[in-house]
């Protein structure tokens, strides 16, 4: 999430001094006489001026008191912009479906040693170690205790698989040159169970390879997880964009058993990243785009 930039208010207008007030011009005195006038009927006395310097100051409290009031609404406008709808009380909409996970951070690395699709590295190796790069597992979650984020063998890789098609992928990676394997898994209160598996191989083109390999199988219907007979390209990740990666993304077509599986295989330099949703009933979408998302931002 993008922080908002949170536009400052604008300075309160100045509210100009009064005038002062006008000063009378002196009477001149009047000049002698030898006899006085006859006094004039005395009239009404004249009422005293009211001074403007009360209504001006109330002007004054006034405006003052809109600004305030003013400023508050503005602070409180900006802040209810900067919250998510579903923090606004009254403005709350149900969820869109996708998982609290943690707050993700690259592995750090020597100055030395470059990460891929960067000057020195033309190979796009993985430097790090491959299970800091694994997804960790989303809040709520339980985890997989045979999955736990560590090194595991081909053959948790091949138990995604039918059994009749794991001898011919376990004969194609013995020939590709494969180095690591690391996996981890978990199934959320939803009942969807997530696999992660990334694969390293000792190049790009070995990684390049298997995809093509597996993905040309999932076209004449081998290779697939276990359980799917039948499976179409998956649209649902168009619109994830990373740099230097591509995705392949299938969905198992109806009419399934009693679990629906989506998977996708993330091409990242040497790395081979594969997603792995089932789900009783059917898989949702956004989980599985927001899965698959942001572990290709950990393979990017």
């Amino acid at each position: 999430m993008t922080e908002q930039a949170l536009t400052p208010a604008p300075p309160a207008p100045s509210v100009p001094a009064s005038a002062p007030e006008p000063v009378p011009a002196p009477v001149p005195a009047p000049e002698a006489v030898s006899a006085p006038a006859p006094a004039p009927e005395p009239g009404p006395a004249p009422a005293p001026r009211k001074s403007r310097r009360p209504l001006l100051w109330g002007i004054v409290r006034w405006t003052a008191a809109v600004l305030v009031c003013g400023g508050v609404g503005a602070g409180t406008a900006l802040g209810i912009t900067a919250l998510e709808r579903t923090d606004v009380p009254g403005l709350a909409t149900g969820s869109d479906g996708r998982w609290d996970y943690p707050e993700l951070a690259l592995p750090a690395l020597p100055e030395d040693v470059p990460r891929p699709w960067t000057e020195g590295n033309d190979g796009e190796i993985h430097h790090a170690d491959l299970r800091e790069l694994l997804l960790p597992a989303p809040a709520g979650a339980t985890a997989d205790p045979k999955l736990n984020g560590g090194w595991t063998g081909l053959d948790s890789y091949l138990a995604l698989l039918p059994e009749k098609d794991r001898a011919g992928v376990r004969e194609y990676v013995a020939d590709s040159a494969l180095r690591h394997v690391a996996a981890r898994g978990w199934t959320t209160p939803d009942g969807t169970t997530t696999r992660v598996h990334l694969l390293r191989f000792a190049s790009v083109a070995f990684a390049e390879d298997f995809k093509d390999e597996t993905t040309e199988g999932v076209s004449k219907t081998t290779g697939m997880p276990l359980g799917v007979e039948a499976a179409e390209v998956d649209a649902s990740l168009q619109k994830i964009e990373v740099p230097y990666l591509s995705f392949y993304s299938y969905a198992e077509t109806e009419p399934y058993g009693p679990e629906q599986t989506r998977w996708a295989y993330i091409q990242a330099g040497d790395t081979i990243g594969v997603v792995t949703q089932t789900r009783k009933g059917g898989t949702p979408t956004v989980p599985f785009q927001q899965t698959v998302a942001l572990q290709a931002q950990l393979l990017g």
